[in-house]
């Protein structure tokens, strides 16, 4: 089984490209998904509210704008939230992993908008990066209703494209309309059976 990571940053169009995949027959796992899975998970409940106190908990569940208030003010914080969310969520990937392996499925597809950010590329066998030039970028930002600011800040907080793209096994130029997109991700397509016989050998 080969784990194969697909990330970018906000606006490269790394869901569009996830979709394509997806839609190639792919199997794929969201990040933000499993993520989220967790933190409905009551052990988790429990980590969280010894961690940011009981305040944390509404009606069963964690506040996401309570902890929100916390963690982006405070990186100390923010790392002690991720190191209660992350080893499940990497614990997730290797679930599905595993389901997918006992059926024959040679590879997973890991679509996470942060996954060098958050160290995940440790974990997973190649990564592909979905780029894009930044005033196609912004661009499609400003349709979307951001300003300038919101990009900025968003954009900010992620590593910039050009380094992911050093670090990547293989890039997605994504500067096109979505038809020019599904010409690479044909392409695309012949890595991935390349890199999955590879990991068979």
């Amino acid at each position: 089984m080969i784990l194969i990571g697909v990330t970018g940053i906000i606006g490269s169009g790394k869901t569009t490209a996830s979709r394509l995949i997806k839609e190639k027959g792919f199997n794929i796992v969201d990040l933000d998904r499993l993520a989220k899975e967790a933190f409905d998970r009551e052990e988790v409940k429990k980590e969280i509210e010894r961690a940011f106190g009981k305040d944390i908990i509404k009606e069963g569940k964690v506040s996401p704008e309570r902890l929100k208030d916390i963690v982006f003010v405070d990186r100390e914080r923010l790392r002690q939230l991720e190191e209660i969310i992350h080893p499940r969520v990497i614990e997730g990937i290797y679930r599905a992993a595993k389901e997918l392996e006992l059926k024959g499925i040679k590879s997973l597809i890991v679509d996470g908008p942060l996954i060098f950010e958050k160290g995940l590329n440790k974990n997973l066998n190649k990564i592909i990066v979905v780029s894009a030039e930044d005033k196609i970028i912004k661009e499609r930002l400003k349709l979307r209703g951001m300003d300038e600011e919101d990009i900025d800040r968003r954009t900010s907080c992620q590593i910039p494209l050009k380094e992911k793209e050093k670090q990547a096994d293989y890039v997605l130029y994504n500067n096109g309309t979505e038809k020019d997109l599904e010409v690479q991700i044909e392409l695309l397509i012949d890595r991935i059976r390349k890199w999955e016989e590879e990991d068979a050998s």
